[in-house]
């Protein structure tokens, strides 16, 4: 095992990084930690693997994270590969997830911000792990994002 290791954020590649950290601040109060950033550079041609590789973008503190992170990246290329939107069930990483108290005020919190609905609140008994009440949502760019209540058994 690697010694060491600690986990320290989670890298979201955006068409409008301002709007979608926006959207982050404002639906679930991810707190920025500056300075924004704006870089380029042969090394980072060479450390990413693009050439003519030129960005800017924001780190945001997750709720309910320390000082130390980790923390939520958002970057925008100055020449985006443009994808479809991913499905839930697509290889690679799949969503992020936020606890919340209320998933179906999330839900509409997320839908008046420009977010768009993926599938159905649900509401499931998990041995074990109690009463799971969860749903899929996209930000303003597509990306999933889990709304998740736990209640103990």
């Amino acid at each position: 095992m690697i010694s060491g290791v600690r986990y320290i954020h989670t890298n979201l590649i955006a068409r409008d990084w301002r709007r979608l950290s926006t959207f982050y601040q404002e639906v679930f109060g991810c707190e920025p930690v500056l300075p924004e950033r704006h870089l380029e550079g042969e090394w980072l041609e060479r450390g990413s693997g693009v050439a003519g590789a030129r960005l800017q973008g924001v780190h945001l503190r997750l709720p309910g994270c320390s000082e130390q992170g980790p923390t939520l990246e958002i970057f925008q290329y100055t020449q985006n590969i443009e994808t479809p939107a991913p499905a839930a069930n697509r290889s690679g990483f799949g969503h992020i997830a936020f606890a919340v108290d209320d998933v179906a005020a999330a839900r509409e919190a997320v839908l008046e911000a420009g977010g768009s609905a993926l599938g159905t609140v649900e509401s499931v008994i998990v041995e074990g792990a109690g009463r799971v009440t969860w749903t899929y949502m996209r930000d303003p760019e597509g990306n999933i994002i889990e709304l998740q209540r736990r209640d103990p058994d």
